[in-house]
């Protein structure tokens, strides 16, 4: 019966987030008129629902660490990535609104995909190799310009609790090409959402958020091995239990 209950929690959540997903979609569009900000705003209200409800649901609460390191300046967030909740939560959770860069194919998702598309988000075809790096600096010194903040997971993709992607220097580049300052973070939202599982589980996501680090008088790689080294260890910060078996080796 106790492995049942997660299993009910889990696909209720999952329900009630396709149909807020197919009814907020469409209400968003409703709203393209606006100012920009306006329209992230009430856009951002699904991913509002979304975390209160993995809260109540599933018993997936959260905190935070160092939000007061974010500054009132364009920055680029460089985000560990261990599950689709951080995608969730970040969008609603800093002071200015974030610019994804994510693959195009995202945006033919059904509603979803069309409420994103609304946003200034960058999608990007990542068979285009250095055209689309281009692609990501002219359209992230606009958005930058704008007021908006670029967020990017330089492991490209989720990485499973405990483990570490390879960092890729795309962030780092974007970043000196800019000559605007990373803001790396930490978090640990594997623990309660899994990698490619639909069972979540009960527990509190720690969001810790890192000191600016200045690209200037940097290479990329060198800017990267400084927010590789600031995530990773602040990972064993808010997880020790995960890493407690680096300390018996």
């Amino acid at each position: 019966m106790l492995r049942v209950i997660p299993f009910i929690r889990s696909l209720i959540f999952t329900l009630l987030m396709i149909l807020v997903t197919v009814v907020w979609a469409p209400i968003s569009m409703l709203f393209a008129f606006l100012p920009y900000n306006q329209r992230y705003y009430i856009t951002a209200r699904w991913n509002v629902f979304v975390i209160w409800a993995a809260k109540v649901v599933c018993g997936i609460h959260y905190q935070t660490k160092g939000f007061e390191n974010f500054p009132d300046a364009p920055v680029i967030l460089l985000a560990k990535h261990q599950s689709a909740w951080e995608t969730i939560f970040l969008l609603m959770a800093t002071p200015r609104p974030l610019v994804f860069v994510f693959k195009k194919e995202i945006t033919y998702i059904p509603f979803f995909g069309w409420a994103i598309s609304m946003l200034r988000m960058i999608p990007i075809d990542r068979n285009k190799g250095k055209d689309a790096f281009a692609q990501v600096v002219t359209q992230g010194r606009k958005r930058l310009a704008d007021g908006q903040w670029i967020i990017m997971f330089p492991e490209g993709t989720r990485i499973a609790v405990g483990k570490k992607g390879q960092y890729k220097g795309g962030g780092a580049r974007l970043a000196v090409e800019t000559n605007t300052p990373v803001v790396p973070i930490a978090l640990n939202s594997g623990e309660c959402w899994p990698k490619n599982s639909f069972i979540k589980k009960p527990g509190v996501v720690t969001v810790s958020v890192g000191a600016p680090i200045s690209p200037e008088g940097l290479t990329a790689p060198e800017l990267m091995q400084k927010v590789e080294h600031w995530i990773e260890a602040e990972m064993r910060v808010i997880s020790p239990q995960v890493y407690r078996h680096e300390q018996t080796k």
